[in-house]
């Protein structure tokens, strides 16, 4: 099978496979009263991509699994700690605010303006992994960009991961109610979970851009980034986190998204 036939057998996989994942969270979405369960959703549906990316695609199979070990880390951990975040609690305000926007909370607006889309960007996000699956061998300064990638993956993994366990240990001390999380991680950059995403999807890309034609998968990386820092990430989260008291002095002494030494 050529690589562009294997390719579209892995991307229309990808493609059913997301769908159904979509399909199962927003019946559970309906069931439960909440559409943050999609958060749940997200990790899960790249793991299941790049599980079908190993299986079915024909590249090199070193770096299908690799990926697909990766993925399946970071993505399981990312859907066990939104489960516990939002377990007991009410909607996600982000989601409540977007709905209002939409004009309201329909099956098809909630479809269409949840589910659907999270899918859509799921997809299109992933095709590095899809991409790479088709690929042969990594060979000479390839190499380097493989480790260059696990590093920037491990990097990202680790803020992502510790900067959710400080957020969680600090919210979950009476003490620290009503106040504004500026410590550790937090004190360098006021989204480290949303960085360390950021630069795990970079170094993921970084593995596939290791052989030719992956390169081109460059708009998924930058469309993540986009999305965490900009569309529904962190600039969505500090409309609603700006007005506590506490807050826009923080906005001035951490940085924004890149960890940077804090302003006095």
């Amino acid at each position: 099978m050529s690589a562009v036939s294997n390719l579209l057998v892995v991307s229309a996989a990808s493609l059913a496979v997301l769908a159904v994942v979509q399909a199962v969270a927003f019946a559970v979405g309906r069931r439960i009263g909440r559409v943050n369960v999609v958060d749940v959703a997200w990790g899960v549906g790249f793991v299941l991509v790049a599980l079908v990316a190993a299986v079915l695609g024909d590249g090199d199979a070193g770096r299908r699994w690799l990926l697909f070990a990766l993925v399946t880390v970071w993505g399981v951990r990312l859907s066990i700690h939104m489960h516990l975040k939002s377990v007991g609690k009410g909607e996600d305000p982000r989601y409540r605010e977007l709905l209002e926007r939409a004009g309201g909370d329909s099956t098809a607006t909630v479809v269409l303006r949840v589910f659907a889309t999270q899918g859509a960007a799921q997809w299109f996000v992933s095709l590095p992994l899809q991409v790479s699956a088709v690929l042969g061998a990594t060979r000479g300064f390839g190499t380097v960009l493989v480790v260059v990638g696990v590093v920037a993956w491990a990097v990202g993994l680790a803020f992502e991961a510790v900067g959710d366990r400080q957020m969680l240990r600090f919210t979950r001390d009476p003490a620290n109610r009503g106040r504004i999380m500026d410590r550790g991680l937090w004190a360098w950059t006021r989204h480290p979970n949303y960085f360390g995403d950021a630069c795990l999807w970079w170094g993921l890309w970084l593995i596939c851009a290791s052989v030719w034609p992956g390169v081109l998968t460059v708009l998924s990386p930058i469309l993540m980034t986009y999305f965490l820092a900009w569309a529904t990430g962190a600039r969505l989260l500090e409309k609603s986190m700006v007005t506590r008291p506490g807050y826009r002095d923080y906005q001035k002494r951490v940085a924004f998204f890149v960890p940077w030494p804090p302003r006095r």
